[in-house]
């Protein structure tokens, strides 16, 4: 038998079942090569897989022309890995049939289970608890396979295997989606990119995404991992995985779904998960080191580019370089960097001068236009040679035009050859439809592209990459938020704040009907219902400003308390909170969220009422560092006039720094579970003042942790 290289030295059993079976059974196999449930076993005779197989089938004593079984403990031995092709309540029992027999693990391709609606999360949670009492890991349910192209096995439903000559390389693909690994695995083949293996998750009920691919990391002949993502499932283990992968110098690249709120509800449909919110999704993947593309050809692309570019944090914005035959193609290019916030910059007078010395007229542009004279060997081989040693650009791009289609050999030669002598990172942009000038760059690992989009999408999703935060908080498992919660009110939600260090405005608080008593503060004061269940108090009329005596005061109470009543039937305004009316130099939010799927976030956005509206904001996974708050500041656009923009004051940025180092650590008290908790707005007050709270919202579970 051939042996497969090792998936991991510490990998568990389940890990070599999955992966590296010696026998497989294939459960419910039909006998009608038209049906899905047929393919697997052509695939794997197709493939040569020198394991055993072992068909399974009630109905038929052979099936497709080999002796089948009619059941799993008909079997003349215990089968690593059952792949069940069933229907939804015989892959349960069939389960519960592998676990009495020692089956490590099974692999189930039916769905009817939580997408389902309320009978189908009936279904897995009976198929979970099946599998936990007996032992057995589960890959799926709704998974279509796996595949180890190295040891040919093939044991996957996806028609796409059917491809013949599959290219063998040393990526790792992971996804969700059970038709997506075909997809990649047919796109790969015509751009040069091989797979060692792909794994369809499905559902997830059992083995995650991340726990899978852990469980390869020590395999040295996989250098890296693609990652198709609809849910952030499981994070907790795929958290663990990009930080072990990360260690090991192996790059990892993700696609994920959700971008739109459309999209998010066909991963809902799809998956029966909830999908977060995209932006929480971008900050723990590039907070764990994973780098996210915004298309499908990018996830493909997006591997050599990472192998070649360092993911060490930046103090600038990257710089790029361009040089060109082609001033159209370039231009493309030029553009979609941009608007990903990637600089194009023109060499500097020195790499002109090498320029220049090298014979090649470098031009006096941003770009490096050779036009016709690039197309020969030599000047665009000087060039490179001469660029990919200044030190103003981190990446250079080769534009490379329309010889690239006739003569593709010739067109990339000098890029092949300055591959074999330069270690500093390049790339090429190929503008005719080129494939073979394409297949030549693969072969010799220069990342390349056929389209401008696709460019400006893999080299800004490449330099945004970053390493993970050495003191990432590690997700508790199967992070919940369920259960029984309750709001504070604005008064209790000032204490807890200031519990942490944060400065509120001062209050007195008031029940409407009795006399006002002296306040402890002067006027002009601002008046406001305090009541837990009344989050925005100016929907319902229960805030007044500007109040300038006790006599308006009263006034302004006795207005509050029927303008409440009136529009929400059923409250009873018992009691006022009043503050002093202050000004700063403007305003901020500072928020935190423990996310159902990736757990406590830390959010910084403009402040006021327009917050949603401006959709401004950074996000971090909580707590963070002084650090890590003022790269949020830098990060929010509308920060940046309370660092003296055009001549404005300055304002007090380093307690904004600390106030979010703050609300942060709110994430981690013992005393209570925060789950949500906001200051809309904190006021910025000038340079070396402070910052104060002048509203808040805070919400926290009932239970203790």
């Amino acid at each position: 038998m051939i042996s497969l290289p090792a998936i991991s030295t510490s990998a568990p059993h389940w890990a070599q079942a999955l992966l590296h079976p010696r026998s497989v059974a294939l459960v419910g196999i039909s006998d009608d090569m038209t049906k899905t449930a047929a393919r697997p076993l052509a695939f794997l005779r197709r493939a040569g897989f020198a394991g055993r197989i072992y068909p399974v089938n009630p109905s038929r004593a052979t099936v497709q022309g080999e002796p089948a079984f009619p059941s799993l403990s008909a079997l003349p031995e215990v089968p690593d890995h059952a792949f069940i092709l069933t229907g939804t309540q015989a892959a349960i029992t069939t389960v519960e049939e592998c676990g009495r027999l020692g089956i490590p693990v099974a692999t189930i391709l039916a769905g009817g289970f939580s997408e389902a609606g309320p009978e189908g999360a009936v279904n897995e949670m009976w198929l979970k608890e099946v599998a936990r009492r007996h032992g057995v890991r589960v890959l799926g349910p709704s998974s279509i396979g796996v595949a180890n192209l190295k040891e040919k096995l093939i044991l996957t439903a996806n028609a796409a295997f059917a491809e013949p000559n599959l290219p063998v390389g040393s990526v790792f693909v992971g996804s969700h989606s059970g038709s997506l690994i075909g997809a990649l695995l047919s796109r790969g083949k015509a751009r040069g990119v091989g797979f060692a293996g792909l794994v369809s998750v499905g559902a997830e009920s059992d083995l995650s995404m991340g726990e899978i691919c852990a469980a390869t990391l020590d395999d040295p002949e996989i250098t890296g991992y693609l990652l198709f993502i609809e849910t952030m499932r499981h994070a907790d283990t795929l958290q663990a995985f990009a930080l072990q992968a990360a260690q090991r110098g192996k790059p990892v690249a993700a696609y994920k779904l959700g971008r739109s709120p459309e999209a998010a509800e066909l991963a809902v449909s799809h998956t029966g998960a909830l999908a977060g919110a995209d932006d929480i999704a971008d900050t723990f993947l590039r907070e764990c080191g994973i780098a996210r593309v915004e298309s499908f050809e990018g996830l493909i692309d997006i591997l050599p580019l990472l192998q070649r570019l360092s993911s060490s944090p930046r103090h600038r914005a990257p710089t790029v370089g361009v040089v060109t035959t082609t001033g159209g193609g370039a231009a493309m290019v030029v553009d979609q960097l941009a608007i990903r916030g990637v600089s194009v910059v023109a060499p500097s007078d020195a790499t002109r001068e090498r320029l220049a010395a090298a014979g090649v007229d470098g031009g006096h542009g941003r770009i490096v236009d050779l036009t016709l004279a690039g197309t020969r060997y030599d000047v665009m081989k000087a060039t490179l040679d001469v660029m990919l040693k200044a030190p103003e650009f981190d990446l250079v791009l080769a534009t490379v035009g329309s010889s690239a289609r006739f003569q593709p050999d010739l067109a990339v030669k000098p890029l092949v050859d300055t591959a074999r002598t330069h270690e500093r990172p390049f790339a090429a942009f190929v503008v005719p439809d080129a494939p073979n000038a394409l297949l030549h760059l693969a072969a010799a690992g220069i990342p390349n592209f056929r389209s401008p989009e696709t460019c400006g999408d893999v080299i800004a999703a490449a330099f945004s990459r970053r390493p993970p935060r050495p003191d990432l908080p590690l997700l508790e498992p199967s992070y919940a938020t369920s259960g029984p919660a309750r709001m504070l009110d604005e008064a209790e939600a000032y204490d807890l704040f200031r519990s942490v260090g944060i400065t509120h405005a001062p209050v007195a608080l008031v029940a409407p009907g009795t006399d006002i008593p002296e306040l402890p503060f002067p006027y002009p004061v601002v008046a406001k219902v305090l009541d837990a269940n009344i989050a925005h108090k100016t929907d319902v009329g229960g805030v007044v400003l500007g109040i300038q005596d006790q006599a308006a005061l009263a006034r302004a109470i006795e207005d509050i308390r029927r303008t409440v009543e009136a529009r929400r039937p059923g409250t009873s305004v018992s009691r006022i909170l009043v503050q002093p009316m202050q000004r700063g130099l403007g305003e901020a939010l500072i928020g935190l969220r423990r996310d159902p799927q990736v757990g406590p976030i830390v959010i910084l956005a403009a402040g006021g009422v327009f917050t949603e509206l401006y959709h401004d904001r950074a996000l971090r996974l909580a707590p963070v560092d002084r650090d890590g708050a003022r790269a949020m500041i830098q990060e929010v656009r509308a920060m940046k006039i309370f660092a003296g923009y055009r001549g404005k004051p300055r304002g007090d940025l380093d307690a904004l720094t600390d106030a979010i180092v703050a609300v942060s650590r709110l994430a981690a008290l013992r005393d209570q579970v925060v789950l949500d908790a906001e200051i809309n707005p904190v006021l910025i007050l000038p340079e070396g003042e402070g910052v104060v709270a002048v509203d808040a919202l805070v919400r926290v579970a009932e239970y203790a942790r």
